[in-house]
């Protein structure tokens, strides 16, 4: 469900193709949620036939044309009813942090492998993350919108920043 909330949120940006909401949910929310493709193509399907979107095909010359999904009033209805919920108390999922609390049955040198692969993919994704930030600029004059979107790339960088904190820790005091 939370899927078809986020491509709705996308969608009340502008009406997009299948292809054009992966790419914006790469380049947008993917900091916070993620989802391939097919999941992706799956969910926008379910959204028409809930009728919270609709394709309209756009002719193109030249080149196939561009099934464009919109989002309904149906669909805002639903994405505000959502937005204005209260918000659900998340279960803990960390298949990484699973492996760290069983990984005492590994060597020290295998668990501190563990621990830097972590550690080089944690910071090319705050690397990237803060290149998206750097993009952004000041945040002076953004509409709301705008600055609630850059305020949860903020909370991410600040979220990888600590776990590269944490992973320093726990290798530097491993026994």
């Amino acid at each position: 469900m939370i899927l078809a909330r986020l491509i709705l949120g996308l969608l009340t940006l502008s009406p997009m193709t299948g292809y054009d909401l992966k790419r914006h949910f790469d380049a947008s929310i993917g900091h916070v949620w993620n989802a391939d493709k097919a999941q992706i193509y799956r969910t926008l399907g379910q959204l028409v036939e809930t009728g919270m979107a609709v394709v309209k095909v756009v002719p193109q010359e030249n080149y196939p044309d561009r099934k464009e999904h919109h989002i309904t009033e149906a669909g805002r209805g639903a994405l505000r009813a959502w937005l204005g919920a209260e918000p659900d108390a998340e279960p803990a999922r960390e298949p990484f942090l699973g492996r760290v609390f069983f990984a005492g049955e590994l060597e020290r040198d295998a668990v501190v492998q563990l621990l830097q692969e972590r550690r080089t993919r944690i910071a090319a994704q705050l690397e990237d993350y803060r290149e998206q930030r750097a993009d952004l600029g000041d945040l002076e004059g953004f509409d709301r919108r705008a600055y609630l979107m850059a305020a949860t790339l903020e909370r991410s960088i600040g979220q990888a920043d600590s776990e590269l904190k944490w992973l320093r820790q726990v290798e530097r005091n491993l026994p």
